[in-house]
């Protein structure tokens, strides 16, 4: 078996990650929220990925279009990226936002990889099995990203193995919680032995004292919280032994980040 990878290696500790961007105040996974969250002083960025039609990475949670782009209902992993790229993602959350795109991955790393570090959850089903967890690690090897900028995530176990089949070198997380949509097997991190995950990214209401006493006494993997909007859960958390917090409101949990420079924001007209 492998060596367990630590995740992050080199970054100071906890690790702090802005849940889809800022997104408690700015649109989800747009380049309006992920500028916003570098103006707190925000150090790590967490962002879905799905692989769209025509095998480009784009950065929205959903499997379809209707929730962050009302009056459309376009199904991400069958539509191109020229029909993806015209959406309008920001104005669901504030008329500010009009024009707001829907990024491209490859984009975000360009644009802001030297100022974060990144969790990246790769989203599932997909058309062809393999295919987003290879596209992903070619990206990630052509823009010379390694385990000190990436973490990569995902609820299914199959994805996170397949991903650390052609990239073994970037640490992996397994998502869980006890949610009804999560297969009754997963719902306590059971998928960290069927992907061979390295770190342990349960809902934040799962980690208590007791499992993380023991698992550092017995070597058991890191743990990163989400989505942590509490200041006292976010204390509670980095007290009993977690490495790092995820967080719709990253700059509100007294955690080093700062007050904004300025409000940047990603429109087209």
């Amino acid at each position: 078996m492998a060596a367990r990878l630590e995740p992050l290696p080199g970054q100071s500790r906890p690790l702090l990650f802005a849940h889809r961007g800022l997104s408690a105040e700015a649109p989800e996974n747009t380049m309006a929220a992920f500028q916003l969250a570098k103006n707190y002083g925000i150090p790590g960025i967490e962002l879905d990925v799905h692989l769209s039609a025509d095998n480009r990475l784009v950065i929205i949670h959903d499997f379809n279009s209707a929730r962050v782009v009302p009056g459309t209902n376009l199904d991400i992993q069958t539509s191109t990226w020229e029909q993806l790229k015209i959406l309008d993602a920001g104005s669901w959350k504030d008329s500010k936002y009009r024009g707001v795109g829907i990024p491209l991955l490859s984009d975000l790393l360009e644009t802001y990889g030297k100022d974060f570090y990144f969790d990246i959850e790769m989203k599932s089903p997909q058309r062809v099995p393999g295919m987003l967890e290879q596209s992903l690690a070619r990206l990630l090897a052509d823009m010379h990203f390694g385990a000190d900028r990436i973490m990569v995530s995902s609820f299914d176990p199959r994805m996170i193995g397949r991903f650390k089949a052609v990239c073994p070198g970037i640490p992996t997380a397994i998502i869980y919680s006890r949610a009804k949509d999560v297969p009754w097997y997963l719902r306590h991190g059971e998928g960290r032995w069927i992907g061979q995950a390295d770190v342990l990214k349960p809902r934040f209401n799962i980690p208590g004292p007791l499992g993380l006493a023991w698992g550092k006494r017995t070597g058991g993997r890191q743990v990163v919280p989400w989505t942590v909007d509490d200041p006292a859960v976010a204390r509670r958390l980095l007290d009993i032994g977690c490495t790092g917090i995820i967080s719709n409101k990253p700059h509100l949990l007294g955690l080093g980040a700062g007050t904004p420079d300025s409000h940047v924001t990603d429109r087209k007209d």
